[in-house]
């Protein structure tokens, strides 16, 4: 039996799938490293995301989540200091990779994610097929860039 899962919680567990499927899958993200703090970077990256017009959807807090639940999945490996991923859509491209080919609806929403490591900040976004995607990593880079300045 199928249950309905709010917005917030299908969008969290979307991106956290699609997170899993690039790392396993393909291991390809586009990193870019970020000469500042953390919440510079998270702050930097929400503006650019709103700035284009776009809705931030949900952020995962998947770095305070893997700290806080390491040690009750018998780990003491800490991954990240600090990690969180931005959803969102843009209806313009997503329309556009969709009339192209709508399985490409298995991408979306698009995410970019902060991660520190050590104090080693990047912000990245994953790795699409080569296509009518292209326009969707033009988006993610567009805003990294922006994030950056």
């Amino acid at each position: 039996m199928f249950h309905r899962l709010s917005r917030p919680i299908l969008a969290a567990l979307t991106g956290a799938a699609v997170m899993a499927f690039g790392t396993a899958a393909s291991a390809q993200s586009i990193m870019t490293d970020y000469d500042g703090s953390f919440e510079d970077a998270t702050f930097g990256v929400e503006n650019a995301i709103v700035d284009k017009g776009l809705v931030i959807d949900y952020v995962s807090h998947v770095g305070e989540m893997l700290n806080r639940t390491g040690a009750d999945v018998g780990s003491d490996v800490v991954i990240f200091d600090n990690a969180s991923i931005y959803l969102f859509c843009s209806a313009v491209v997503s329309r556009k990779v969709m009339e192209a080919n709508p399985d490409n609806v298995a991408f979306c929403p698009y995410s970019v994610f902060v991660t520190d490591k050590g104090g080693k900040v990047e912000i990245g976004y994953q790795d699409y097929p080569d296509g009518p995607m292209d326009m969707v990593e033009e988006l993610l880079q567009e805003i990294v860039d922006a994030a950056m300045e």
